[in-house]
């Protein structure tokens, strides 16, 4: 079975404490380790601005997770996602060899904030 690269990220909601927030996100994240997936990348971004209020929130945790994993693990990890009240949004993608490169050369640091270079010019 060919594993293939994804990345998720999901919106919890921000009623949460921290430590319930760190909970739900290693959840998701055993969930994937049990079921054959392996970590390439998991990062939480933290407490956000939402472009739009969902269920009556405007902001909430965002987390993200770059993974290998064979096809039929993402059923089963979106519908956990959806079981989980915490849940306000989230996204799976799958990934193709030019965003596999962009990842790890995000992961490098090789891209600048925009405000880095503006201050790199000046």
């Amino acid at each position: 079975m060919s594993l293939n690269n994804y990345e998720s990220v999901f919106i919890l909601t921000p009623v949460l404490s921290d430590s319930q927030m760190k909970d739900t996100a290693e959840k998701f994240v055993k969930l994937l380790k049990d079921n054959g997936a392996e970590i390439i990348n998991e990062e939480s971004w933290g407490l956000r601005k939402l472009a739009y209020p969902i269920q009556h929130k405007n902001t909430g945790f965002y987390h993200f997770v770059e993974f290998n994993a064979p096809a039929t693990l993402i059923n089963t990890l979106e519908t956990e996602y959806r079981r989980d009240e915490k849940v306000l949004r989230f996204l799976t993608t799958k990934l193709d060899k030019f965003a596999v490169e962009y990842n790890k050369r995000r992961k490098k640091g090789e891209f600048k904030k925009s405000t880095e270079k503006q201050e790199a010019v000046k």
